[in-house]
């Protein structure tokens, strides 16, 4: 089976200075009907830009790099590996609001295994960048199956849409799940049924 393409990666673009990024909350804050030059406004501006800088690390983080170190002492180890309830903070491209939840990351290894903190890596090097969660999925799972070239890759992905919760229909409690299944997850049901259950959702 020929490798999924890697995500592409967003078209470099001219990053406005810190100064231009402040300007433009207060901009933001006046245009709310707030006074951006009140005492408890003052320093929004700063905190905001520094604070898009954590939201949005992603963009400076190659989740290929963090993949390329692998280990191949396994001892024959060929079974699922499986990194349950990785914690995803994530921002929606059409609202910039939070997608809060977890991802469950599997893969088979087919000579070699990578540190379990790479796959959290991974994972956050894409949430923390503007995401539609059904994108962030495939870039998890391509990336990983690229880059190790495993049997099969399976990610799913669990979260609650706050452009959903706190705004529009407003619908507390619903949440969204996305699943991408490569290799042997796909098309190999009882490979597929094991998951789950390691899941507790067989």
């Amino acid at each position: 089976m020929p490798a999924t393409p890697l995500a592409e990666t967003p078209m470099p673009v001219a990053r406005p200075s810190r100064a231009e990024a402040e300007a433009a909350v207060r901009t933001l804050l006046a245009w709310a009907g707030d006074d951006p030059s009140r005492e408890g406004l003052l320093d929004t501006p700063a905190r905001v830009a520094k604070a898009y800088e954590e939201f949005f690390a992603g963009y400076r983080i190659d989740p290929v790099s963090v993949l390329e170190r692998t280990f191949a002492e396994t001892e024959g180890y060929d079974e699922i590996v499986l990194l349950k309830d990785i914690r995803l903070e994530s921002y929606c491209e059409h609202h910039m609001v939070p997608i809060i939840g977890v991802a469950h990351v599997a893969y088979l290894p087919e000579h070699r295994v990578v540190g379990i903190s790479k796959l959290a890596r991974v994972v956050e090097a894409y949430a923390k960048r503007l995401q539609i969660q059904e994108k962030l999925t495939a870039q998890i799972a391509n990336t990983i199956e690229a880059v190790l070239r495993p049997r099969g890759v399976a990610v799913i992905i669990e979260s609650e849409h706050q452009c959903m919760t706190t705004r529009g229909v407003h619908q507390h409690g619903a949440s969204m799940v996305t699943s991408r299944m490569l290799g042997a997850f796909r098309d190999d049901p009882n490979t597929r049924r094991e998951l789950l259950a390691l899941l507790g959702k067989g």
